[in-house]
This record gives structure tokens, sequence and C-alpha cells, in this order.
């Protein structure tokens, strides 16, 4: 065991001294803000002020809920970054078409055309930038840009149905022209080259041939590199699993009834119900805010006729949509460490009155930070927007004051847990690996969303882009996985299917495997984002990393499937280990294979922020994570009332009707409208492939359309569930699901005052 707490160390360290020296690196050569942008005629243009404060502005109607920066966002308006850059590249060829020979550049031959891409590209991509931290473009690019700002003020105060951005979403002239500013500059930053580089700040994303962006050197070999590594690792784990000795059952005798039933509830654990109930109505909210943001994808503005996004714009309800996933995912994992706590340890004093306050607390950052996203984009919070009302950042969209309350409320979350734990962490038997693991995962789950604070309101996107990763990859996707491997390993342990010995083993194992890809794996998110190349190649190679063990997942579901069949008794668990089991399938494919599809470089370069992602995050988000919470949550209900009778075929209908829908759903819409908006991007460039003319066809409207038979599908599952939890630990069966041990019984959480 000390062999494998050596490399768990060993991994974190060396990962996390990678991840900072790499935060160090962007820090000093994100992509400059200019104190001036001047015309060569002597036009001032903007200044530094009104780019930091156009950041701002954005942040304040939703940020990357309004389409999207750099390729992070939402999908329905256009990236602006590539919008801005397509439209002043347009501009700028036209008016060259007409001086020279009276016509459009479209009407153009192509030796024509392209001598004058050439000559664009050419003056973009040069470093205008001087020491004085100002920056001179051409005349005719400060046309482009007023020609640019009208469009967008058009676009903000008359509204786009095709956008979803409803009429008078921005009046304010000068706010007008602040958001304009951000958008040049990081259409700027996507096309000059850094200093002394033959690349621009985002690596020459977007794709964009009327400026000459196209993928370069390191995008095409780091690809190859990774899949390399991706090959190898795969090799290196078939090998070492075919090495490995697998009993047909374990390496215990399962016990003869349910150890369980008979065991006393402490009145902590019977308080974390509530969060159960509470996870089941927050799913219900964010689905149905997720078809509604689906739906405005079709309509625009309006929901079958009405006018809902007078009341809720896209950008609030893909915000809530977005949040609320997190929040009733967190919830349930929240609990299911509130309840295992008490089991492994002991009741402490006042625990029942600290889980009633976290659940309080829990509610108010969740409705405050609604309440004040909603104020914001409608733009009641005016200069409190930041603090109160959203961040702007996808995903940690919470307002700044909300974000400080839930790291306060996670704190809570983990002293709660810490101290019901640590007497039994205190005696050296097999459980303390378990346990050491648990509370490392615990405390990371409540330390790393302190990253939320390192993306400001003034702070350059390129930092908060590298800090909001943290949150979203390490957080979300790191050691929340890894503290659920260790509390499955632990109820499996608890029923007596496993030892506590294998389970301590495979829980570190786990984690040391999944980490080592998966933390410096979070550079993926950035190739693109003003960081420095090397970014890049780190990223893909270990990102490439992260997919190995989820290759071998397989094996898992079919040990978990043969625990359920281990003993009659386990008959009672099937669904609560079945919801396992489908998150194996969905680490396969959602994080496995849907997320290498778009990790490698070349296919992130032409599909960030298309519909392929949504595939991904679909898949990966509640797939896995999602699925996993619910599997908790019927664990933790089941094991607070064993021998309670369950109505199976209700909770089949669920499982069978979740999966299918959100199989459906990724398969007959989301699938298929990214592929053909990655064709577009490959064929035409990447501003065509979020824009109207695509979104707009028939067959794309058609391809939307397809999503809710999935959806509806998926959505009954859901209700479903949610019903049935609701009704768990209320209703009487007429008998119970298992039958009693004779004298066998182990509780599974001492009595107060044990």
């Amino acid at each position: 065991m000390r062999r494998y707490w050596i490399a768990f160390v060993l991994v974190i360290v060396a990962s996390f001294a990678v991840l900072g020296v790499t935060g160090v690196r962007i820090y000093q050569q994100a992509p400059p803000i200019p104190n001036r942008v001047v015309a060569s005629d002597g036009r001032v243009v903007a200044d530094g002020d009104d780019i930091r404060n156009g950041q701002a502005v954005w942040q304040s109607l939703g940020g990357m809920e309004m389409g999207s920066i750099w390729g992070h966002g939402s999908y329905v308006a256009p990236d602006w970054t590539a919008d801005w850059l397509h439209r002043e590249a347009t501009f700028i060829l036209d008016q060259w078409a007409q001086a020279e020979g009276g016509r459009a550049f479209a009407d153009l031959d192509e030796e024509r055309r392209a001598r004058l891409v050439g000559r664009l590209s050419q003056r973009v991509k040069e470093s205008t930038l001087d020491a004085t931290g100002t920056l001179t473009i051409d005349a005719e690019r400060a046309d482009a840009y007023a020609a640019n700002v009208e469009h967008y003020r058009d676009v903000l105060e008359n509204g786009r149905d095709a956008y979803a951005i409803p009429k008078g979403t921005l009046v304010d002239a000068k706010k007008q022209e602040q958001l304009a500013a951000f958008f040049f500059w990081t259409a700027w930053a996507a096309a000059a080259h850094r200093p002394g580089d033959t690349v621009s700040y985002t690596n020459d994303w977007p794709h964009e041939p009327l400026v000459g962006n196209r993928p370069s050197g390191d995008t095409i070999v780091w690809t190859g590199v990774s899949i390399i590594f991706l090959l190898t690792g795969i090799g290196a784990m078939a090998t070492w699993h075919a090495m490995r000795r697998r009993d047909d059952q374990g390496d215990v005798e399962p016990p003869p009834a349910d150890p369980l039933v008979g065991g006393i509830a402490t009145p902590s654990q019977r308080a974390t119900r509530k969060f159960f109930w509470l996870t089941a109505a927050l799913l219900l909210v964010q689905i149905l805010l997720g078809v509604v943001t689906a739906h405005y994808g079709v309509e625009g503005t309006a929901f079958y006729g009405i006018p809902l996004a007078e009341v809720l714009p896209y950008s609030v309800t893909r915000t809530w949509h977005l949040q609320l996933g997190i929040f009733w995912i967190a919830t349930a994992w929240l609990a299911t460490g509130l309840y295992v706590g008490p089991a492994v340890g002991h009741e402490p004093k006042h625990q029942r009155l600290g889980v009633n306050v976290l659940f309080v607390a829990l509610v108010v950052v969740a409705v405050g930070s609604l309440a004040g996203e909603w104020l914001s984009v409608k733009g009641y919070l005016g200069g409190a927007s930041f603090w109160l009302g959203h961040s702007g950042y996808e995903y940690i969209d919470l307002g700044r004051l909300w974000q400080i309350l839930l790291i306060v409320g996670l704190v809570l979350w983990l002293v709660l847990v810490a101290r019901a734990v640590w007497p039994a962490l205190r005696r050296k038997n097999e459980q303390r690996p378990v346990l050491t693991l648990f509370l490392i995962s615990a405390a990371a789950i409540a330390g790393f969303y302190f990253a939320a604070l390192g993306a400001g309101q003034h702070t350059n996107l390129a930092v908060a882009e590298y800090w909001r990763w943290w949150v979203v990859h390490l957080w979300v996707e790191g050691f929340f996985e890894v503290f659920a491997t260790v509390v499955i390993a632990f109820l499996f342990a608890r029923l007596g299917l496993v030892s506590m010995r294998t389970a301590g083993q495979a829980s570190v194992l786990s984690a040391t495997v999944f980490l080592s890809g998966g933390i410096i794996g979070t550079l993926h998110h950035l190739y693109f984002s003003g960081t420095p190349t090397f970014v890049l190649a780190l990223g893909s190679v270990f990102s490439a990393l992260e997919v190995v063990p989820l290759c071998f997942v397989g094996f898992d579901a079919w040990e978990n499937l043969k625990l359920s069949k281990a003993r009659p008794w386990v008959r009672a668990y099937r669904w609560p280990i079945h919801f396992f089991v489908a998150v194996a399938f969905w680490n396969l494919v959602g994080a496995g294979l849907f997320g290498f599809m778009i990790n490698p470089p070349i296919a992130l370069y032409y599909m960030q922020g298309l519909n392929t992602t949504p595939v991904h995050g679909h898949a990966a988000l509640f797939g896995v994570y999602g699925m996993l919470g619910i599997g908790l949550v019927l664990f933790c209900m089941r094991a607070l009332r064993p021998t309670e009778a369950w109505r199976d075929r209700v909770v089949s209908i669920a499982f069978w009707s979740m999966n299918a829908g959100l199989l459906a759903m990724v398969m007959l819409s989301l699938l298929p409208v990214g592929l053909l908006q990655t064709w577009a991007s490959v064929e035409h460039g990447y501003a065509y492939a979020r824009s109207p003319e695509l979104m707009q066809t028939p067959l794309m409207a058609t391809l939307r359309w397809m999503r809710v038979p999935g959806d509806t599908i998926f959505a009954i599952g859901a209700l479903v569930a949610a019903a049935f939890v609701f009704g768990l630990g209320r209703r009487r069966g007429r008998g119970p699901a298992v039958e009693p041990p004779s004298g066998t019984a182990v509780p599974i959480a001492p009595t107060p005052g044990e």
C-alpha cells in the first residue's frame, strides 16, 4: 500500500508543479491590453479603459452565455472574436477591391483575391504595439472598426432572432462602444503575431482564410504525438490488466444477508434526506430550462410563439441550466459525504444542526445567485453586477459575493465531514487508506473552488481562463471524480462485497492513474486562449493520457454487475449499481470517445465552440457525473431504509428513459449538427460555421428539431426519477424489500452517543 501512496503523492506534486509554472508563464505572456489604439491617420480609436470596461459590460450581459470569445461559451450567437475578425477582413477587402477595380471582393478573379488576402494577412499579423503601449492600425482597419461598432450597436439595440438576442439588450451608446472595443481586442490578439514568433497570441485560432489564419505546425505535430501517447498508454494499461490477478467474486465472501438491515441511522444522516429531495427538484428545473434554451436555437427569442425572451433571455436560461446542473450534482455528492461521515466515524455533537445550516446556506446561494444573474443580464444592477449578478464566465457564472458564500458553505461541509470521520481515521486499520483519500478529496472539493476568485472583473482574459478551468476541470472533473470513486468503493465495502483493503488499494490506484493525466490535462482547454505554444504540447499529450483509463472502464462495469448478483439480498441495491454501470458506459462514450473527438489540437482548432462541444458536455457531465449523482442518491436512500419496498418498475423506467433519451439527444441532433459545422469550419472558416447563413438553413433547423424525441424521453425519465426520490422515506411498502438477517446485522452508523 505504501508504494501506491508514494505514486499518488509524486503525481500530485509533479503535476501541480507543472501547472503552476505554466500559470506563471501565462501571466507573463498574456495578450497585452494597449493603452491606446490609434489609426495611422491620427484618429483615436479606443483606449485601454474602453477595452477593460468593455470586458465588464460583456460579463454583465452574461459573458460566455451570450455567444463565445476565443471559442469558449454558448453556441447560438456568434463567436465574437471570429465574427469581428471576419467582418473586419470582409470590409477591408471589399474596400480595396472597389478602389482597385470597382467591384466587390467576391467578384474578383482568384488571382486578385489571393493578392489582396496576402496583403491583408501581412497587415493584421504585424505587431504594431510599441513600447509605450500604443497600438497603431491602418486607416482602413479603423474604418472597419467603426463599421463593426455600428453593426453591433444594431444587434444589441434591435435584437437578432438568429442570435437569440432580444431587442433592447444594451441601449447605452457608451457601453456599446466599450463592448466593441473588447471584441476588437480579442480579434487583434487572434491575428497579431506574438513578438518574435510566427503565430498569433491564440496560436492562429480561429480558422479565417481571409487573414491567413490556418493550423500551425505545432497544432498538427502535437496532434500526432498525442495519438502516439494515447496508443502507448492503452497498450501499457492493457498489459497491466492482463497481468493482474482477477478473482471471480473478489477477495471476500459476501455476507449471507444485508449487513445494513437493522442499522440505526443517526440524526444527521436522516437530515440528509432533504438534500436528496432538493437534488431531485433542481434536476427538474434544470431540465425545464434546458428545453427552453435548446428551443431558442430554433425560434430565437420565442418559445412556441410566446415572446419568452423578453422575460427570460437565452443568456439567462443557459446560465441557469448550466449552474443548476452543477448545483444538483454537487448537492447529491455533498449529501453523500455527510451521510458517509457518521457511517465510518461517529455522530459529533450538533452534527444535525450543522447539516441543517448547510442546507439553508446552499438554498440561499442557489436562489440568490440565480436572481442576481437575471438582474445583471436585464441591466438592473449597474456597477454591482460582477459582485451580485453575473461573473460572465461559463460554469462559474455566480457573482463574486455568491462565489465567496459558496466557498464558505464548502468549507462548512468539509468541517462537518472531517469531524465525523476523524475518530475512525485515527484508528490504524484497513479503513484508514480509504478514509485518508476520502478526506483528501473532500478537502480538494472545498479548496479548489477558490480558483474561481482568480477570474476577476478586469483580469486579463487569458489569465481568467486559466483559473476558470481550474474550477471546471480540476474541481468538477478531477477531485469530484476521485471523491466519488472513494465513496463507491467504501459503500461496496460496507455491504461486505469487497474488503476495505481492496477498496483502499483500488481507490488510491484509480486516483493516481486518473490524476496523472487529469491535472496537466487541464491545459487542453487552453490551446487557443492567449497562452504560450508549449501549453498546446502539454495539454495535447496529457489530455490523451486522460482517455487511457476510460478505455478500460468496462472492467469496472463488469465487476459491479457481478457484485450485484453476489447474493440474493444485493438485488435491493441493483438500481444504484445499474446507475454506476451507466457511469462506466458514459465515461467510455461521453468522456472518452466524444472527449477525444475534440481534444487533439487539430480537431479542437476546427471544432472548438461548435455543437461537437455539447456532445461531449452532455454525455460527460450528465452521463458521468449526473448518473453518478443519481446512483449515490439511490444508494444512500436505500441504506437509510434498507427494508423499504421499492417500486422497481418505476426506477427501471427512469433508468432506461434517461439513458436512451440522452443517447438520442446526442446522436440524432447534437452530433450531426456539430459535424456539419466542422465541415463548414474546415472548408470556409470558423465564422461561417457559427453564422446564421449556415445555422438557419432548413437542414440545420430539422436537425435541431430532432432534439425533441431524445429530450422528451429523457425528461420523462428524469420526472419519474424525481417522483420516486420524493416518495422515498414517505411511503410504506407492503413488505420488506429484503429479508432481515438473523443475528448478523451491522449498523450502517453507530447509535448516538456510541
